[in-house]
């Protein structure tokens, strides 16, 4: 069985950073930053928090850098900052997740016949809905379709359990088909 092999681009600038080289992190941030903003806008929905995020994000992993064995991409470590930093800015805006024992799951309605394959739309159209809905379903439907986190990944990110990262995805996805009904977009 062959073993995954990843190859780093910016193996050689982290390499730079670890001894301290301010342009190394320059060109780091310079790669990375737009990208990392968009993650943290995506989880917070707010362009001023996602930019002090972004700062934080760069300034903590620039200072810890030196731990960074470089297992896996420099991207992909910045994306787990970025998304911590933001979850924990969300905590302090103290919306909480709907626990999944709050929740009568009975009560919800079934949405297997609603097939999102079909619904076409302008990425902005979608993008502008995602950010009406709600912290908690914008967050677990930002990590799972956006971002490609599974929901025991998302369960561990956000300490909830499987089932209400599942739930909190699920009614995410029926707002999100309500708002942009609202908008006038209708499906077959």
């Amino acid at each position: 069985m062959l073993e995954a092999v990843y190859t780093d681009q910016h193996f050689g600038l982290v390499v730079e950073c670890k001894k301290g080289s301010r342009k190394a992190q320059y060109d780091l941030y310079k790669l990375y930053s737009k990208a990392m903003f968009n993650v943290a806008l995506r989880v917070l929905n707010d362009a001023d928090e996602a930019a002090d995020v972004l700062q934080e994000a760069f300034i903590d992993a620039f200072a810890r850098v030196k731990d960074f064995r470089q297992e896996t991409t420099f991207g992909l470590w910045m994306k787990q900052i970025v998304i911590n930093k933001s979850i924990s800015q969300l905590r302090k805006r103290r919306k909480d997740l709907v626990s999944i024992d709050d929740v009568d799951v009975e009560a919800i309605p079934d949405t297997e016949s609603v097939d999102m394959e079909e619904i076409e739309l302008q990425v902005h159209q979608v993008h502008e809905a995602i950010q009406l809905l709600p912290d908690g379903y914008r967050v677990v439907l930002s990590l799972y379709l956006l971002e490609g986190y599974d929901h025991e990944e998302i369960s561990h990110i956000l300490k909830i359990s499987e089932n209400t990262s599942r739930t909190q995805f699920m009614r995410a996805r029926r707002k999100l088909v309500e708002i942009l009904k609202r908008k006038g977009i209708h499906y077959n």
